[in-house]
């Protein structure tokens, strides 16, 4: 992890570390620098990183270049910083955990809004991967041990709900082969602003991060750009100006189901980073506007919970589905909306 970001606040320092070392692909197309690490680098800005090239922290070939500046097969780009590189090992931190089902192969946990998944760029601590190594040793890693102890799928940090951990390098595999192929069961609930026009559907568009803005990921036509994506969904309760709608997965990219349901018109409620924080559906005065204003204190995170899960066992191979309840947040906003209904 880069922190380019943090550059700017760090004293004076004669010293320099390299953060990375880059050899650039045989077959790589030429490409603007800033750009070539965009892709590379993530939660990096593109300000960011011209800032970097321009301060001669970017280097090719051992030497400064241009914001303009196109890399070329094989060009071996660095990237030095005053600050060193972070140390990436898991702190282990006993942290309460709400364990669903647990064996000897299988760990299944309810995640509470505003826990992150795992170790990243400003969440380095409190995450459920420091809970895990707490709780549990030896677990398995994927990616070369990158630091994603017994995880075969994550949710938002904002987002509640299931999640899955493996215990064995087995049961790992055996999980992670039913993600790839899509074979398992995956109901999440979601509040949206609006009733769709079908009460029941599937969305089928491309999720990719937008051009515009890169913590943000959009919807393209199959086969421009992005990841093939799936969502169906079933409209559970209408509220007037919003739906109870049940999502279920066939595919799990990042912000799937926030960037499926704004593309069809009904971002989800609540949801700061795709609109939904505003109030989209009726007219934003008087005691409508207070009554929506206090549903955004009692719920300031976007109105997603994963809440079922269903799965073969890796050892007995049978089918096996876990449930939850919504959690006091979504409940009570929920309450709300059917008593402002029947008013």
């Amino acid at each position: 992890m880069i922190d380019i970001v943090e550059q700017e606040s760090i004293e004076d320092s004669d010293e320099l570390y390299e953060h990375h070392r880059i050899v650039v692909d045989k077959g790589q197309a030429l490409l603007r620098i800033d750009k070539f690490l965009m892709d590379r680098l993530p939660n990096v800005t593109r300000n960011k990183l011209q800032g970097a090239i321009r301060s001669e922290s970017v280097q090719v070939n051992q030497r400064p270049v241009k914001v303009s500046y196109k890399v070329k097969p094989l060009d071996m780009i660095t990237i030095t910083l005053a600050n060193p590189p972070r140390d990436t090992d898991i702190v282990p931190e006993d942290i309460p955990l709400d364990i669903i089902y647990e064996d000897e192969e299988l760990l299944l946990v309810n995640k509470p809004a505003g826990m992150v998944v795992h170790p990243a760029y400003n969440n380095w601590t409190g995450t459920l991967v420091n809970a895990l190594t707490y709780y549990l040793q030896n677990l398995p890693t994927t990616r070369n041990g990158e630091g994603r102890p017994g995880l075969v799928h994550r949710i938002d940090k904002d987002t509640s709900g299931l999640l899955v951990i493996a215990k064995s390098e087995y049961s790992m595999a055996f999980l992670a082969k039913q993600f790839f192929h899509h074979t398992i069961e995956r109901t999440y609930y979601a509040l949206v602003w609006g009733v769709p026009k079908q009460e029941q559907g599937t969305i089928i568009g491309n999720v990719g991060r937008s051009a515009k803005d890169r913590r943000v990921m959009a919807v393209y036509p199959d086969g421009e750009y992005g990841k093939h994506a799936v969502t169906h969904y079933k409209v559970l309760r209408s509220f007037k100006y919003v739906s109870l709608v049940q999502c279920n997965l066939e595919t799990g990219r990042t912000h799937q189901i926030r960037a499926h349901m704004k593309h069809l018109g009904h971002p989800l409620f609540s949801d700061a980073t795709y609109g939904g924080d505003k109030i989209l559906q009726g007219m934003p005065v008087g005691s409508y506007k207070t009554f929506v204003e206090n549903a955004f204190r009692l719920m300031p995170r976007q109105a997603l919970h994963a809440k079922s899960l269903g799965f073969k066992h890796p050892v007995t191979k049978e089918a096996i589905h876990f449930d939850s309840e919504l959690p006091a947040d979504f409940q009570s906003v929920l309450e709300k909306w059917a008593l402002y209904e029947n008013q």
